[in-house]
């Protein structure tokens, strides 16, 4: 069934079509109308600028041309009244007949009520989170989580085909800095002053991996000399990152390559399952795990970087291998092979997105934290030198997270341990207010996130005011059921005409606008126009319900606004849904 918005757009086009045949406007003109929801009541139900971007070419002013569309629009039963504003901008007010019907057109859909054909079915991959395994999930990686699963809900309920993936950094530096943290705090059960770098990862979830290899393994790591190893820490004239690089070298060299490896492989197995653990339990789930060493591992890597050879994007200088990526738009060439003959971690990416590309997707989104901008170029530049289709990677920045206990702002970091996980906030203040309140506002927007309002069991709670609305609209029911009353959602079509207050007719106005917010969110990748969305929705139904009684002695106004209570309930619901958070039917 066509929505309001797009019946209007049918019925402005049909204007237009005859305006064309007059040969008022040119046959060539493009007539597609932009219908939107008004900002304000007083200005209609909806508006159209439809004039304003035709009348330059008809040669008419546009309040002019919007006086002709208006005169040949045709017969219909849905609007009352239009009205030209400022400009050339088309008012529409429309009977409320036309907003009574949306409830048994809610009614009739239920969940597919809002669905739109946006996508036509166009495969996505959605890549998000992906951060490195090398510690638990933080608050910061949480906003990704519940940024990039509100906007694959949005996209499937828009018509696209969507694929959720997540890329584990499980190959390079990072990976050996954590296996060389394990191993030394392994060594503190044999060697207990043994110092500890600071730039280690230094969290309880080290040592915790550190015990279970202890108990697994005994002595089979004890190697090397805890004197050398202690020089080496605490080395005053090397700066941390090189001192690093000779501890990760140190490692490799004394434990040989098999033990090395599996203190890396005990380390990346229990990150990555708590990672996946939190995860599921954040309700956020990915169709695959892409791994960053299989890429490295069946060559991949290589031949990206052998055909950019082959193509002349590729130079040496100081010992390794740069790519030409400023001559395809980004600040500068980047390096894709060290001068210690690895590859980067750019090098990885061509790779990825390659591979990304070549699975036949028609949108590749990926969704970064905003200290990723600078990547952004570099990517698209190889893309192109590759000869690959740039134009299909749409990148998605997701600002920080700062975290609040009253006014103690709490740390962030991973590398020092010192930082809250997912799970502590997800087990504080529960699933819900952690995934509302992530995508309350705008990814591209820095996110001041307050646990004391989280926690809140007031109206002054988005969340918790959202799924108020939802637990009333329960209890009314079973008030309903309680007194006898009987109600059947597929009768109920004769009786929504009694719906005429205005508080009733502005709840039937937000409950028709939920189609045109699906749209505009999903294609904005914008799940914070859905949140904003809701709350207003709660707020029309809270004003509802606290005007008058829903369980009248009338049959015909009590079956009318109990339909109108069940039919908010069905938006509210599938609108919580797609943001990952639950309709409470009690509280």
């Amino acid at each position: 069934m066509a929505t309001l918005k797009q019946r209007l757009q049918t019925l402005i086009g049909r204007a237009v079509d005859t305006l064309k045949a007059q040969a008022v406007i040119a046959a060539d003109s493009a007539s597609a109308a932009q219908v939107e929801p008004a900002r304000a009541a007083a200005h209609g139900d909806f508006a159209s600028n439809i004039a304003l971007l035709l009348g330059k070419g008809a040669g008419l002013p546009a309040r002019d041309l919007a006086q002709k569309i208006i005169a040949r629009l045709p017969p219909n039963d849905l609007i009352e009244k239009t009205e030209i504003a400022g400009p050339g901008f088309i008012n529409f007010f429309l009977k409320k007949g036309a907003f009574q019907a949306v409830v048994r057109e809610i009614l009739d859909q239920r969940q597919r009520f809002g669905a739109a054909d946006l996508g036509r079915g166009q495969r996505v991959l959605l890549e998000f989170v992906s951060a490195n395994p090398t510690g638990p999930l933080h608050v910061g990686h949480g906003r990704a989580a519940a940024y990039g699963a509100a906007c694959a809900g949005l996209l499937q309920k828009a018509g696209f085909a969507v694929e959720c993936e997540y890329y584990v950094n499980d190959a390079g530096r990072q990976m050996d800095i954590l296996a060389v943290s394990i191993w030394l705090r392994y060594l503190k059960h044999f060697w207990p002053k043994l110092p500890f770098p600071h730039n280690g990862y230094q969290g309880d979830y080290i040592e915790d991996i550190a015990l279970e290899l202890k108990e697994a393994h005994d002595d089979r790591f004890h190697k090397g000399s805890e004197e050398d190893l202690t020089n080496r820490i605490v080395l005053d004239h090397l700066v941390p990152e090189f001192r690093m690089d000779q501890l990760i070298r140190y490692a490799m060299d004394t434990l040989e390559a098999d033990n090395y490896r599996l203190i890396l492989k005990a380390g990346l197995a229990s990150i990555k399952a708590g990672i996946e653990a939190d995860l599921k339990a954040f309700g956020v789930k990915f169709d695959r795990w892409f791994s960053e060493h299989s890429l490295l591992a069946d060559k991949r890597v290589l031949a990206c970087i052998d055909e950019l050879e082959k193509n002349n994007r590729v130079y040496q200088k100081d010992g390794a291998k740069w790519f030409r990526s400023g001559e395809f738009g980004d600040t500068k060439d980047r390096v894709l092979v060290r001068e210690n003959g690895e590859p980067t971690y750019f090098a990885a990416d061509i790779a990825y997105h390659r591979d990304k590309i070549e699975r036949g997707y028609d949108r590749l989104i990926n969704i970064w934290g905003a200290d990723h901008h600078g990547y952004i170029a570099r990517v698209q530049a190889a893309l192109q030198a590759l000869g690959l289709a740039a134009d299909k990677l749409e990148i998605r920045l997701v600002q920080f997270v700062s975290l609040f206990r009253g006014r103690e702002r709490l740390p962030m970091s991973t590398r020092s341990g010192e930082f809250v996980t997912l799970r502590a906030l997800r087990e504080e203040i529960g699933r819900d207010a952690a995934r509302f309140f992530y995508v309350s506002r705008k990814g591209e927007q820095h996110l001041d996130f307050d646990l004391e309002l989280a926690k809140a069991r007031s109206n002054d709670n988005p969340v918790y005011y959202i799924q108020y609305a939802h637990a009333r609209i329960c209890s009314v029911f079973r008030q309903a059921a309680e007194k006898g009353y009987d109600y059947r959602a597929a009768e109920v079509g004769p009786h929504l005409a009694a719906l005429t207050a205005a508080h009733e007719i502005a709840l039937l106005r937000a409950l028709a606008n939920y189609p045109a917010v699906i749209e505009k969110a999903a294609g904005a990748r914008e799940p914070h126009q859905l949140a904003h969305y809701l709350l207003d929705l709660a707020n029309d139904f809270h004003r509802c319900y606290n005007a008058g009684r829903f369980l009248v002695e009338d049959e015909r106004i009590r079956t009318a606004r109990l339909a109108l209570a069940e039919a908010t309930g069905e938006v509210i619901r599938n609108g919580l849904a797609i943001l990952g958070v639950s309709a409470l039917e009690s509280m």
